[in-house]
Formats: structure tokens, sequence, C-alpha cells
């Protein structure tokens, strides 16, 4: 899967991309990360790309004419059902399920705005859905692509060095995740639940089926719901 990020900060995609499980992804040619610096667009002698709001109001806006060149920079490369995500606190709030949905396609264009957002007709012009991480706002949009690319990344087959290694994390089947432990068995005078250490798979499985049910009624009910 191919990911194209249409960013004003290209170096903090690319390094905050170049670590552990997705750096792996990468180099084993599973995944490929394109960050496109929509400021190399601008048509200004200055490189700027942003402007006053029409209206009125504090801060910048950042205009469509940069982000449409960049994105028709890469258009040709892109398949035809790939859809433009524009990274935005106005946006669905990204899920799972939406990770495991984006994760069968073959690329997605990330748009990640700054200032007080980005001019509306480039909204309408080329953007296919917008998605938000939460209800809080950040200072652009290159944190939340960078939650998504690597959400995604990690449930296409390769990329974790086992295919079950996800398959049991908290919201893969709607709940929260059971306990882990690992060695030693006893620390701080607390010891691993004597089920873990019998070796009765059986037992485990149904203590962590109870466990997972017991920590979601208890940190998320609102998932019990569902």
């Amino acid at each position: 899967m191919k990911f194209y990020i249409l960013t004003l900060f290209p170096e903090m995609i690319e390094e905050g991309l170049s670590h552990s499980i997705i750096k792996r992804g990468i180099d084993e040619g599973i995944i490929d990360i394109e960050a496109v610096n929509i400021r190399d667009f601008s048509k200004d002698k200055h490189k700027r790309v942003d402007d006053y709001p029409y209206g009125g109001g504090a801060g910048m806006v950042m205009q469509p004419q940069p982000i449409y060149d960049a994105y028709m920079s890469i258009k040709h490369k892109l398949s035809d059902n790939c859809p433009v995500i524009y990274m935005s606190p106005q946006g669905r709030t990204f899920t799972q399920d939406k990770a495991q949905e984006l994760s069968a396609l073959e690329d997605a264009v990330l748009l990640c705005g700054h200032y007080e957002g980005i001019d509306e007709r480039i909204i309408e012009e080329i953007v296919t859905e917008e998605i938000s991480i939460g209800d809080f706002i950040l200072t652009g949009g290159e944190l939340a692509a960078m939650t998504v690319v690597d959400a995604v990344s990690r449930l296409i087959p390769g990329v974790l060095n086992k295919e079950e290694s996800h398959m049991n994390e908290s919201f893969s089947d709607g709940l929260l995740e059971y306990p882990q432990y690992t060695r030693p068995p006893e620390f701080m005078g607390r010891r691993v639940p004597e089920v873990l250490l019998s070796g009765h798979h059986g037992n485990v499985e149904k203590w962590r089926r109870e466990q997972s049910l017991k920590r979601t009624e208890k940190k998320r009910p609102d998932l019990l719901n569902k």
C-alpha cells in the first residue's frame, strides 16, 4: 500500500515514520510513504501558501492553488478508488474499523492542514472524506496523518512478524485487550496469574476473554453497548 501525504512539513512525516515496525514495512517493500511538500507548488516568490481569511477573523488560511497543484502532481499515480482524506477535527472519528477498511486499499492520499485550516474550495474539489483522531485541536494535520498511517500499516499482511499479532488487540473484536505479563513471574510482590503459567490453552483463552470483558466494562462500557 502506498500513502501520499500532502504537507508543509515533509521532514516531520519522514522522520516520524522512519522507525520500528513502519520502517521495516517500508524496507521490505510492503508499504511506501511519499511526503509531498505543498510549499514547492506555491507560485509566490517567497513560497507563501497562506493568506488572511475573507470576512476577517484571527489566523491564516491555506490557499487552494498550492494544495491543488501538489495533488495534481501525483494524481497520475493514484488508483481509481484512491481516497483523498483531509485530516480535520470536523471529520468522522478514526476507528479500528476504519483502519481495517483503509488497509484493503492500494493507496490513499492524506491532506494535512495548518493555521486556521484550508480554503473550503479545495475540500469541495478534491477531498473525498474527512477524518479526525479526536475532539481536540492540533497545530497541524501531520501527527494525525502519521497516526492513521501507523494504524493502517500494521494491519497490512507482512508488516507485523506474525499474522495473528493484531488479532487479539484492543478493538479487534470490539473489546479492550486482556492484561499482558512477561518475566519475571513475580515483581514488587505481584505475581503473574497462575492460569497463564498453567500451560492449559483452553483455560488461558477463557481467562483472557473474561478479563477482556471485565476491562471493557470498567474502562469503556460504551463499547459493550455496541
